[in-house]
């Protein structure tokens, strides 16, 4: 059952025109959530407009600072929402599905003088994600990043920014390269890239790797552009595998000179 709108006015606040009557729907929407039972109950529907009176918070707020802790505000939200024992998702991955599901059906919408601030929205909610993975208990082997948070997470991201089939009407090309633009910075700020031969205990080399296999699927996608971002992003030189040759980089010139004589030694 739907919460009743009477029980959530906050959300219209949350897309007012004043900043301090946007500031106390946040707060007001903080101590909301907090609570596991009625957190709980909310339907995708409710999550929805959740996310839409966000997402009109930032369309509202101006000024890079603010703008910025606003983006971090809502990325932190993740970090106070409930993860019930019997299913650490229950809460989280439903909010997120309707963050992706607005920041999609939005995007073309947004005008060029916004989109740095959703940008930063996209980035700051995709990191705090990884890092709440990293955050769950641990699963029979010991690991935290390969539990339910991990299937949890991952089967959302294929589900949504890193949709599978191709489909453009559901995520923009826009959305979908700025998140192949983000994927490795936020995976190397949650200490998810190691050296290679390093080995983690707590299941960060297994989640880093299918999460790499959601990129290599982009790989393969029918429109030119994706296919490129997600190459070039899979190419970064800090993930593993892809440390580069120093030999490697000189042109034929540069490495003959190295190769040849140099002259007798002292």
């Amino acid at each position: 059952m739907a919460a009743d709108e009477r029980n959530m006015p906050f959300i219209k606040h949350l897309a007012s025109s004043d900043r301090k009557t946007r500031t106390s729907a946040l707060n007001t929407l903080r101590t909301f959530l907090t609570a596991p039972t009625t957190a709980r109950k909310l339907t995708d529907l409710d999550h929805l407009k959740l996310w839409k009176g966000l997402y009109y918070s930032v369309w509202m707020c101006d000024r890079p600072i603010p703008q910025q802790n606003l983006c971090a505000e809502l990325a932190g939200l993740l970090s106070i929402l409930p993860a019930p024992k019997d299913d650490e998702c229950a809460v989280v991955i439903p909010f997120l599905r309707a963050f992706w599901a607005t920041l999609a059906r939005e995007w073309t919408a947004i005008d060029v003088l916004r989109m740095e601030k959703y940008l930063l929205l996209v980035r700051r909610v995709f990191g705090a994600s990884l890092a709440w993975v990293g955050d769950g208990k641990k699963d029979k082997s010991g690991k935290t990043r390969a539990g339910a948070r991990a299937d949890g997470m991952l089967q959302l991201l294929e589900e949504w920014p890193l949709e599978k089939t191709g489909n453009l009407s559901k995520v923009p090309v826009g959305l979908r390269l700025h998140v192949l633009d983000i994927w490795v910075d936020e995976a190397e700020k949650v200490e998810l890239l190691r050296e290679e031969g390093d080995e983690s205990s707590d299941g960060s080399d297994e989640f880093l790797n299918r999460l790499r296999h959601l990129v290599e699927v982009q790989s393969k996608s029918p429109c030119k552009p994706v296919r490129v971002r997600a190459k070039e992003s899979l190419g970064d030189e800090r993930l593993s595998g892809n440390k580069v040759d120093p030999l490697g980089e000189m042109d034929e010139d540069e490495q003959n000179d190295r190769d040849g004589w140099g002259g007798f030694e002292d």
